[in-house]
């Protein structure tokens, strides 16, 4: 059987990351920005939200199957043997304000693995948990740690201002998305700031857009639809106008009588040239390293989003990319961030509401399936 690479995966090397001087200035200025958008949702609703995806749209329990007989090169880490992993699952859109869904802007998934065994990445120590954050894009809007935090201190600037004025913003870059996606250029700028398609987001492929290592390689993981259920969505215009939870009811109305079966697939680093790990904006060409399943991910029917689930999963718990193995320790410097600000913002929001936000060992600890 050919090799579905160009090149051999490179093997992971501490080289591969460039870590600059000042980084850790930039992320504590990271982390004052992504507080003052908190702070600013706090004092407007009495509630601590997230500072990025703060409205969620579907929290799901589901299984992840980790596929038999990968070949060497993919089954590293948690794949690579065969088994069986609980997941919970909140799909989200990225602002830090909870804004009509007709502000169109990306969307995100973040899963959860229960039970998950091997040597802790730093501060997930006592954890059983592997946590993979995606957003549907291949890649990210920004390339490093100081653009994007350019963006997020423009960004804290808006966060609960003229939802009406950001209403027709996004409309009109929804338009100008179309004509650049017509001629084969899509903006992640523009989709970003709001011109993201008004589509079903369960027809979503969703990316870490940022790599990480894969056992003894480095990858780009992807979460693909592949039930005829999903994949039917695909593109699938969603009217959401005078809507102002239409993503959320639209989960809820598919999750109520149907189930759902993902792919998780794994790009790996054939080529540091093309494939840098500390650019993330730079998509890796899949004409050289494919996305390749390594497990099939099912949610049966089940009440998709209410209240008891919020407080469960939204309020009960964090996501992070550094809350998982070793075998899967986050790369570049963008990840290298959200080590910290992700820590340092679940605190506050736990601070905020009162509550406990942990590591789950068992499913049940967190959520019924039917409740």
């Amino acid at each position: 059987m050919p090799s579905p690479w160009s090149h051999a995966p490179i093997p992971y090397a501490a080289t591969v990351e460039n870590i600059e001087e000042d980084e850790a200035h930039s992320i504590a200025e990271l982390i004052d920005t992504m507080r003052s958008i908190n702070q600013t949702t706090f004092r407007d609703s009495g509630h601590g939200y997230r500072s990025v995806h703060a409205k969620s749209h579907g929290l799901l329990a589901g299984e992840l199957t980790v596929l038999p007989d990968l070949t060497e090169p993919l089954a590293q880490g948690l794949f690579a043997q065969a088994g069986n992993y609980p997941v919970v699952m909140r799909f989200s859109t990225t602002p830090g304000d909870l804004l009509d869904d007709s502000v169109s802007t990306p969307r995100g998934v973040a899963i959860k693995l229960i039970g998950v065994p091997g040597e802790r990445l730093p501060g997930s120590e006592n954890g059983m948990t592997q946590d993979f954050v995606m957003v549907n894009g291949p890649a990210f809007n920004k390339p490093d740690l100081k653009s994007f935090l350019k963006a997020v201190k423009l960004l804290a600037k808006t966060t609960d201002k003229a939802q009406g004025l950001k209403k027709l913003f996004s409309a009109t870059l929804r338009g100008v998305e179309k004509t650049l996606e017509a001629v084969g250029s899509p903006s992640p700028t523009l989709l970003s700031m709001g011109g993201q398609p008004e589509t079903h987001i369960l027809g979503d492929t969703f990316y870490t857009q940022a790599p990480l290592r894969y056992g003894r390689y480095m990858a780009k993981l992807a979460l693909a639809p592949v039930s005829p259920e999903l994949t039917a969505l695909t593109d699938q215009p969603l009217d959401v106008n005078g809507k102002p939870n239409g993503l959320r009811d639209a989960v809820v109305a598919f999750f109520a009588e149907r189930s759902a079966t993902w792919e998780l697939r794994v790009q790996l680093c054939t080529d540091l040239d093309t494939m840098p790990i500390e650019d993330a904006s730079t998509p890796w060409p899949q004409s050289d390293s494919p996305y390749l399943p390594v497990a099939r991910l099912v949610v049966q029917p089940q009440p998709a989003w209410n209240e008891s689930r919020v407080r469960a999963m939204d309020d009960g718990l964090s996501f992070s990319p550094w809350h998982g193995i070793a075998a899967h320790r986050p790369l570049g410097s963008i990840m290298r961030a959200r080590q910290s600000v992700y820590r340092v913002m679940a605190e506050q929001r736990a601070a905020q509401n009162g509550g406990v936000i942990g590591e789950p060992r068992a499913l049940d600890e967190i959520i019924r399936t039917k409740g």
